[in-house]
């Protein structure tokens, strides 16, 4: 029998500029593919004018009030001059379209690097800005998007893994005992600390997400955007030792704390949530296989080599939560 080709296949170059024309745009035919996966994102030439980025969303993953709910939080942002960027208004106000079986968002290019986090100077810039994002994201949340939970970083990823045969056979075991026990002791710990208050969140702020420029972080891709903890958006930040994450976690609050209040107490998940990190992200390459650009850009995912370095890392989690968590102080 023959496979269905993947929705994202029927996305040709000349697709993408008659979306972009369909929202009354003018392109040149210059059209760079960019490093995503998620979704398709290209840079798209314009008749005397700048170049856009334009967002193809794929089909499937989020509903039309989750997307439009996430452009809402961009634009309240950017009301109150945080450096994000948001998504342009097409014609009728919108900011998500529909064209031949595609939704798609435009937005400004922006240029910029990723922050130097070795730079003691640019953490407590860093945290600053993500600081009145969170302070922002406080003031409600999210009603259409979902909440960073165990259940669906971790218990999803792990069935989805086992009930479609990626694991192998000889590692299943070893696998299902060590993951039962990974999830058992993540929960135990959001658990504990479930008084904890939940905000509208980035949701995936690594340095690949952070365009430095003229010494101010521009906030991009709220792809995953969510209800969660404030401390899923600094933990990405950190790295190293445990000397230096405690050194570099209080230069990040030193500026988060000038414009929102932080529960050190949050410290305390730093390590749940880097496990069910880990634990998604095997889950997500999994899920998107029959993409073909994921084996493409992924070849040594689902090798029996891949399969015992995941074990082997998560075993490593094990041990990490049962350490004492990172000060402040």
């Amino acid at each position: 029998m023959t496979e269905e080709p993947h929705p994202y296949e029927r996305l040709t170059p000349d697709l993408v500029m008659d979306c972009v024309e369909s929202v009354g745009f003018q392109c040149d035919a210059r059209n760079i593919a960019l490093n995503s996966y998620e979704n398709r994102v290209y840079q798209i030439g314009l008749e005397d004018d700048e170049p856009l980025i334009g967002k193809f969303y794929r089909p499937g993953r989020w509903s039309d009030e989750q997307i439009l709910e996430e452009h809402r939080f961009t634009r309240e942002l950017e009301e109150q001059e945080i450096p994000v960027v948001p998504p342009l208004k097409l014609p009728n106000d919108n900011t998500l379209a529909q064209y031949k079986g595609f939704r798609f968002a435009l937005y400004a290019r922006k240029g910029g690097r990723s922050p130097e986090l070795d730079d003691m100077q640019t953490l407590p810039i860093l945290g600053r800005f993500i600081g009145r994002i969170h302070a922002v994201g406080s003031s409600s949340s999210f009603q259409h998007r979902p909440t960073l939970t165990v259940a669906a970083f971790g218990h999803d990823s792990r069935n989805f893994l086992l009930e479609n045969d990626f694991i192998p056979e000889e590692l299943i075991i070893p696998y299902e005992t060590l993951t039962t026990q990974l999830l058992h002791r993540v929960e135990e710990m959001f658990e504990q600390f479930s008084f904890l208050d939940l905000i509208r969140l980035h949701g995936d702020c690594h340095m690949g997400n952070v365009l430095w420029r003229d010494q101010i972080p521009h906030f991009v891709d709220f792809d995953d955007a969510r209800n969660g903890l404030a401390i899923q958006d600094l933990w990405m930040l950190l790295s190293g030792e445990r000397d230096m994450q405690t050194l570099q976690i209080r230069k990040i609050l030193e500026g988060y704390s000038d414009f929102c209040d932080f529960d050190p107490i949050e410290l305390n998940l730093i390590e749940p949530l880097r496990t069910l990190r880990i634990m998604h992200h095997s889950g997500w390459l999994a899920k998107r296989w029959t993409d073909p650009a994921f084996p493409r850009a992924f070849p040594w995912f689902n090798s029996q080599r891949y399969w015992s370095d995941h074990i082997l890392e998560l075993r490593e989690q094990m041990a990490v939560l049962y350490e004492p968590a990172l000060s402040m102080y």
